[in-house]
């Protein structure tokens, strides 16, 4: 009974954090709670406490110097080498990278949660750092007189040309890399992603409860995402939970009318509503 009641209660706590506006979202707060569902144990404000003392820490060696490729240089040297911080190239698809505290104990993460690391000791610091959410590799900008840009996996500064190589690997050479890429992630946009890690892990996995736990937590920070309530509407349907199943797709099919997927779902809901009404 315990156990129901603590993870009640963190989901309830990343609610209320879910429902701020995007400027007041603590991010290492909620990458925290959302670790706390699988760990319940996890005490956030003593996580919370570690990234204070190594912002502690970091200040006098950071902030010794006032140019901020400098400052940018000491802060990674101080977070990937005297903290041994970097990229999980061993097992990168280890559900651990994509919970914060494991990534704090462990000191190998992913893109993201590295990521939110650097920005968080950053922004304790007092520096002007933000996630960036560029498409296929996580990373983190410095914004000043000169932006910066720190991969967080693996611990050092690229530039621009760096970042339109990358994009082009990934979506081919004739792909058209947009400046606006490496704009500042918003908040609950970077949890959002966080959890959309989690997902595609426990997808790969199988694991449908824990997949609906990340949907359902990505549609607390976005209420009317589309593709994910089309996504949770599917799982839904998978689990035998008819109604929310219906629920879900409908709302999909109003917030999305023209996705090219529709007559697919509409062709499902009739089958859906027989189910819904034979369980009342």
């Amino acid at each position: 009974m315990a156990s129901h009641r603590t993870a009640a209660e963190t989901r309830s706590r990343f609610a209320a954090l879910a429902a701020q506006a995007d400027v007041e979202i603590d991010v290492a707060e909620g990458a925290l709670v959302i670790a706390k569902e699988e760990y319940p144990q996890l005490d956030v404000s003593a996580y919370l406490g570690q990234i204070d003392a190594m912002a502690a820490s970091a200040r006098a060696m950071v902030l010794a110097d006032t140019g901020e490729t400098s400052r940018v240089a000491r802060l990674n040297y101080f977070l990937f080498v005297r903290q041994g911080f970097r990229g999980n190239t061993d097992d990168y698809y280890d559900p651990r990278n994509s919970y914060l505290n494991e990534v704090l104990d462990r000191r190998t993460g992913i893109p993201i949660t590295l990521g939110i690391v650097y920005a968080e000791v950053g922004r304790r610091l007092g520096l002007p750092v933000c996630g960036v959410s560029f498409p296929g590799h996580f990373l983190v900008k410095h914004l000043g007189e000169r932006e910066l840009i720190i991969d967080p996996f693996t611990g050092g500064i690229i530039d621009a040309a760096e970042c339109a190589r990358r994009y082009r690997e990934v979506h081919g050479p004739q792909a058209r890399f947009d400046a606006r890429l490496l704009r500042p992630a918003a908040h609950r946009e970077i949890l959002r992603r966080l959890l959309a890690n989690l997902k595609q892990i426990f997808v790969e996995r199988q694991d449908w409860p824990r997949a609906l736990a990340c949907l359902d937590r990505m549609l607390l920070l976005a209420p009317n995402a589309a593709h994910e309530l089309r996504e949770r509407g599917l799982l839904y349907q998978r689990l035998e939970c008819f109604s929310a199943a219906l629920q879900d797709l409908e709302r999909y099919l109003q917030a999305a009318p023209n996705d090219d997927k529709d007559d697919q779902l509409r062709a499902l809901l009739p089958a859906l509503r027989r189910q819904v009404a034979q369980l009342h």
